[in-house]
């Protein structure tokens, strides 16, 4: 599709496949968006929306994007980096989280990424690699590869190897070990550049809808009762958005206390308030929430 070609429907593209295929469609649907998936099409109509779906691999979804294919990607950073396309970095979707790493054989006797200057490192992220070597100040081979990267050192093809690592499994199971972290990856939603310029009203809802359903996933929502001298205590381990909620309960001196807290600070929360003699607290998650 050429770049000024214009459409009438506002266009989202997703990863057809893999890991972060489920996690889109169910964020797409957590914001409002009604469609059904048929395996043999590659796209889906949103029925209360003017809106449509189309599914691509996750490293052509920022070309997509950036030629205006679509007007919005789910896909991941590294993939971002990777292609260097012009697109806009939206939001962080706080799933599918990979490192972009090199590593070495155990028994290799590279330590640091200093020791790989003029070696051969096997990778399916050139540009990212390149990058990070030039600014690192070293030179070295790069030995382009699209799969099975981690076998590279193994056959003699390479010294160490740049690759995807999530939890460090695949590294073990093929006898690497991690030297570098060249960068931290996760799935963003991104845009074209010419999106800001649209008003639509598709576009603003989505705007809203994102951010209300990420915010809400970075939040808790918390009761608790406790007595009324407690309260400036309570609020300085929970304070919410503004100030916490506070109702009076039928037994004198006793108050129910509701706030947000983050998500991160659950536990440390829990254990602060029932030290200083909180009770019945609850904590429940936010499906939705506008700051």
């Amino acid at each position: 599709m050429n770049k000024n070609t214009k459409r009438d429907k506002l266009r989202i593209v997703i990863p057809n496949k893999g890991r972060m295929y489920e996690p889109s469609v169910s964020l797409l649907r957590n914001v409002g968006l009604e469609f059904e998936i048929d395996d043999r099409k590659l796209t889906s109509l949103v029925t209360n929306f003017d809106i449509e779906i189309m599914y691509a691999s996750v490293a052509n979804i920022p070309e997509f994007v950036q030629d205006g294919v679509a007007d919005l990607g789910i896909t991941g950073y590294d993939r971002v980096c990777e292609g260097e396309k012009t697109v806009d970095v939206i939001e962080k979707l706080h799933f599918g989280y990979t490192d972009l790493v090199i590593a070495v054989p155990e028994e290799s006797e590279i330590k640091s990424i200093k020791d790989l200057e003029g070696l051969k490192i096997a990778t399916s992220f050139v540009n990212t690699t390149l990058k990070f070597l030039r600014e690192n100040n070293i030179s070295a081979e790069i030995i382009p590869m699209d799969g099975a990267v981690e076998v590279a050192p193994q056959i003699g093809l390479s010294d160490a190897i740049a690759d995807l690592s999530s939890s460090g499994a695949s590294l073990r199971m093929n006898n690497l070990r991690k030297i570098e972290t060249i960068i931290e990856s996760e799935a963003v939603l991104i845009a074209n550049k010419n999106l800001a310029k649209q008003s639509s009203e598709e576009v603003e809802m989505l705007k809203i809808r994102f951010e209300s359903v990420l915010t809400a996933q970075k939040k808790k929502y918390i009761l608790l009762n406790a007595p009324e001298a407690l309260l400036p205590q309570i609020k300085e381990i929970a304070p919410g958005l503004a100030s916490p909620t506070i109702m009076k309960l039928s037994q004198d001196g006793m108050i129910a206390v509701h706030s947000v807290i983050n998500s991160s600070e659950t536990w440390m929360v829990i254990e602060k308030l029932k030290k200083i003699g909180a009770t019945g607290i609850l904590i429940m998650p936010i499906e939705k929430m506008i700051a």
